[in-house]
């Protein structure tokens, strides 16, 4: 079954054109990672799937269900859930707070119903031991990885990671990776954007190209790496 289908999807900015008759699909249980370079696009497109951006032209479907016009708290509750590239948890709030709020909105559940899976989810993702702190006391690789326990607690059957690794060291990076190829590994469906390429192309099995706004090509990792356009436009190499 599909997860999720882009059908002619296009996005402007007056006369920028940001997303360009896009199109694919992600089948259920799927990891795809999106690459290109800075300007591209990658985050206007996660942001027309989530509901933060409507499109101006094209179909957004989310298990067959049309939710091009649907707001961003609707898709959530369909089973949307994302990380945001510049963490953005509530720094005021303990990160088991931040938890509980997600999973209470996100899931539109009480309470008292969701303060065992947030303590489960704080397990996965190393966190237990920082629970009763503030957010805003966290280190980076501590904020990434509440970032992915916020859109976790969500229990979303679509999860979008948008450059969650960046900035972090190697040894952090594969510690994130791993907690993410588990969540995978459980069926999550998975769309990643990341300029780690050697993160990215560990856990995704199919590797998305946009330029300009442009998808100029989809398919298998390793083909689409070596391919001559994505040499010539993404890692600026002159073939």
């Amino acid at each position: 079954m599909t997860m999720l289908a882009l059908q002619n999807v296009s996005k402007s900015f007056g006369a920028l054109k940001v997303t360009d008759d896009v199109s694919f699909d992600v089948p259920e249980g799927q990891a795809l990672g999106i690459i290109g370079p800075n300007g591209a696009g990658k985050s206007t497109l996660f942001n027309l799937i989530t509901g933060n951006l409507s499109a101006d032209e094209g179909g957004i479907h989310l298990q067959g269900r049309d939710v091009t016009r649907a707001p961003a708290m609707q898709r959530c509750i369909a089973g949307v859930g994302r990380s945001f590239q510049i963490p953005q948890p509530f720094t005021n709030l303990t990160v088991y707070e931040n938890l509980v709020v997600a999973a209470t909105f996100g899931r539109q559940r009480a309470e008292k119903d969701v303060m065992r899976q947030c303590a489960v989810i704080l397990e996965r993702t190393e966190l237990i031991g920082r629970a009763n702190q503030t957010a805003g006391s966290l280190s980076l690789l501590e904020r990434k990885r509440l970032e992915l326990a916020r859109a976790m607690a969500t229990h979303p059957k679509l999860l979008l990671l948008d450059e969650i690794a960046g900035g972090l060291t190697e040894g952090e990076c594969h510690s994130l990776v791993e907690t993410i190829k588990a969540i995978h590994a459980e069926g999550v469906t998975i769309i990643w954007i990341e300029h780690v390429l050697h993160a990215l192309t560990s856990v995704v099995d199919r590797l998305l190209v946009l330029d300009f706004g442009r998808v100029i090509g989809i398919g298998d990792p390793d083909e689409i790496m070596n391919s001559r356009e994505v040499k010539e436009i993404y890692l600026g190499i002159d073939i």
